[in-house]
């Protein structure tokens, strides 16, 4: 994310979302001041004004924004603006009853929100691309541009639609991916339960039905969901690009709470990756969380700096209870965003609303004012951001690399698998917090990437392995690399049927294993392993095919069988670990794959986090007590941004 890019920023962005709209105009010249004082150099704006600047159809009122526009630039504030195609007018819905979200089980939802809209509807298509190009109209050369910013969070609440618009939709993308209805047949494996189709107007979206819909039907509709959102965003980014050729166009990830947009596609088609991150404040380890956020967006934009988007100063509104955020938590929270890559801290939002369904969430400018400790530390940020100018641009230096892929998240947790214990998620996290405590910083990579550069690569979860991702892991391992896998990867293709042979398929031959037999635990059962350590949730009945047992199960299901496997293959080793081993036992084992591939531990007290942006370095301290760092010392709570010697 170059000067280039963000014109008129020389150092790193900060600010949040503003709403003039929610206030009178007399309120607006405060709120420039109040920004300046807080060191705010960018706000977004307009991502909910659809209504306000088109207030019936084909009749637009823009003078209002073009005075915020103003009052913005006197003040040297840049400006990321918003189309505000999340949220259709009131008359849009009155107008296109047809667009409206139809719900798996039929149900047509209502108005009053955001995002209740078809995806597929071809008359959203056309109406948010109109207000799209009126605004590029207008302000694609306006000085205070800094940014554009398509849509609000793609997918927040309406990433599947299962009206008949969607249906069509669906049976012409099918037609794009399958070619003919014999390939379909064949990748959908619908000689199950008779289900062949012989006419494409059979087919229909995957709804609610009687029992478990076919597998890999639904996971074509989770592809075909994904693309249309995609098409979306296209189509409004290149109608910008026509009006603001040198302009940056992108839209704001949910890394953390969006499970259903393929991110890896998105990435190349935003000039610059964007996402919005917030805690999940329950968890005594969010602020582990938040560094695997950060990292997988760092990832998504191939290590290129990137902008934090959105983010809270303290609670948030939405959460089953809205914890709010302790003393020095927010400024720990926005510099671990920038320690892993993040050359922008934004949040939302600049000042609390005093009504609608975001009323408690918490803002730059809360409630109560300026004479709040959020206020202080809001300006304290501001203030520190301004001195790290230097950091902007450089780029983080990563250890490790773990495999994350979308469509294997999606096809692990559809119905009627072996374990509902099993989940995606839980076990990147549990793998990535190990590291985390290494003090290992990790690259989030696509299973068919280049790996080269990596001494390890974990695979946490692939329960959906293509063949081209099974050949790319076994060139890394046999040109040298340290590769461990987790249980249940390697299970299926990608339509989500299961290869010839034993298990785990595509895998098989890398691992130098074979699996007859997976064996999940009952809920609350545990096993033991010949080396001390504690297992949960899974096991399996493993045979060695080349590989070496490093432990074996002592009890449960598969007394005797290996537990954990090493296999020597070509100038590298890859290893497999069949069960949920406890937290501490995982962080054990790893330190061993660690030694094998040459990484060698940190010297850092537990609770810091240090990350690399040579030639800087960021560490925090999330402990309650002083913790030395390069013979300097950082209090409790506190952060520190040094020079690394050359």
């Amino acid at each position: 994310m170059g000067e280039a890019q963000l014109g008129g920023l020389a150092g790193i962005a900060y600010g949040g979302d503003y709403t003039p709209e929610q206030w009178p105009e007399e309120v607006w010249g405060r709120d420039v001041e109040l920004m300046r004082d807080a060191g705010v150099n960018l706000v977004s704006l307009g991502m909910f004004n659809w209504a306000l600047l088109e207030p019936a159809p084909g009749v637009y009122t823009f003078e209002w924004l073009d005075r915020v526009l103003e009052l913005l630039h006197g003040a040297g504030i840049r400006v990321d603006l918003g189309t505000p195609s999340a949220a259709p007018p009131p008359w849009f819905a009155r107008h296109h009853p047809g667009a409206r979200l139809v719900d798996r089980a039929g149900h047509t939802l209502g108005q009053g929100g955001r995002q209740s809209f078809c995806p597929s509807s071809p008359e959203y298509a056309a109406a948010a691309a109109n207000i799209a190009d009126r605004l590029g109209r207008r302000y694609g050369d306006h000085p205070a541009l800094a940014l554009w910013h398509v849509h609000n969070e793609f997918a927040g609440v309406n990433a599947h639609c299962y009206c008949g618009t969607c249906g069509a939709a669906f049976r012409a993308w099918l037609r794009a991916r399958h070619g003919d209805l014999a390939t379909l047949n064949a990748a959908w494996g619908t000689a199950f339960w008779g289900q062949r189709y012989g006419d494409w107007e059979e087919i229909e979206p995957p709804r609610v039905a009687p029992t478990a819909v076919n597998p890999a039907q639904q996971l074509d509709y989770l592809r075909f969901c994904s693309d249309t959102h995609l098409a979306n965003y296209r189509r409004e980014r290149d109608v910008l690009r026509g009006h603001s050729p040198g302009v940056p166009i992108t839209t704001n990830f949910m890394i953390a709470n969006c499970k259903w947009l393929d991110y890896w596609k998105w990435a190349g088609e935003v000039d610059i990756v964007a996402n919005d991150h917030y805690l999940a404040s329950e968890r005594t380890d969010r602020h582990v969380e938040l560094a695997m956020c950060a990292d997988l967006t760092r990832s998504l934009a191939g290590g290129a700096p990137w902008l934090l988007m959105e983010h809270s100063t303290s609670a948030v509104n939405w959460q089953p209870r809205n914890i709010a955020k302790r003393p020095g938590e927010l400024a720990r929270n926005s510099m671990a965003h920038v320690a892993r890559g993040a050359d922008g801290v934004m949040f939302f939002q600049w000042r609390a609303s005093r009504f609608g369904a975001e009323k408690f969430h918490s803002a730059m400018l809360p409630q109560a004012g300026t004479g709040t400790r959020i206020w202080r530390e809001v300006t304290d940020l501001g203030a520190r951001l301004a001195g790290l100018g230097e950091l902007r641009g450089t780029r983080v230096a990563a250890d490790v690399a773990v495999v994350w892929d979308w469509e294997a998240w999606w096809a692990l947790e559809l119905e009627w698998r072996p374990s509902v214990d099993v989940t995606f998620r839980e076990r990147v996290e549990a793998y990535y917090a190990r590291l985390w405590e290494a003090h290992l910083t990790v690259d989030f990579v696509h299973p068919e990437a280049a790996l080269g550069r990596y001494p390890l690569v974990v695979v946490p979860s692939l329960y959906l392995t293509t063949a081209a991702a099974a050949k790319n892991l076994d060139a890394y391992v046999s040109g040298g690399g340290t590769l461990v896998v987790s249980y249940f990867s390697g299970v299926v293709d990608a339509n989500d049927a299961v290869p010839d042979g034993a298990y785990p398929g595509a895998l098989r031959d890398l691992l130098g294993i074979t699996v007859e037999e997976f064996l999940p635990l009952r809920d609350g059962e545990r096993v033991s392993l010949s080396d001390g350590s504690s297992a949960d949730v899974w096991a399996e009945d493993v045979h060695l095919a080349g590989a070496s047992a490093v432990v074996s199960y002592v009890d449960g299901p598969a007394p005797g069988s290996p537990a954990v496997t090493r296999h020597e293959r070509g100038r590298g080793a890859a290893w497999y670990v069949s069960t949920r081993l406890s937290d501490t036992d995982l962080g054990r084992l790893l330190a061993r794959v660690c030694a094998d591939a040459g990484l060698a531990a940190a010297d850092l007290p537990a609770a810091v986090e240090l990350v690399r942006r040579p030639p800087f370095a960021v560490a925090i301290n999330h402990g309650t007590e002083p913790a030395e760092v390069r013979g300097t010392t950082v209090p409790a709570g506190e952060i520190l941004v040094y020079r690394e010697e050359a």
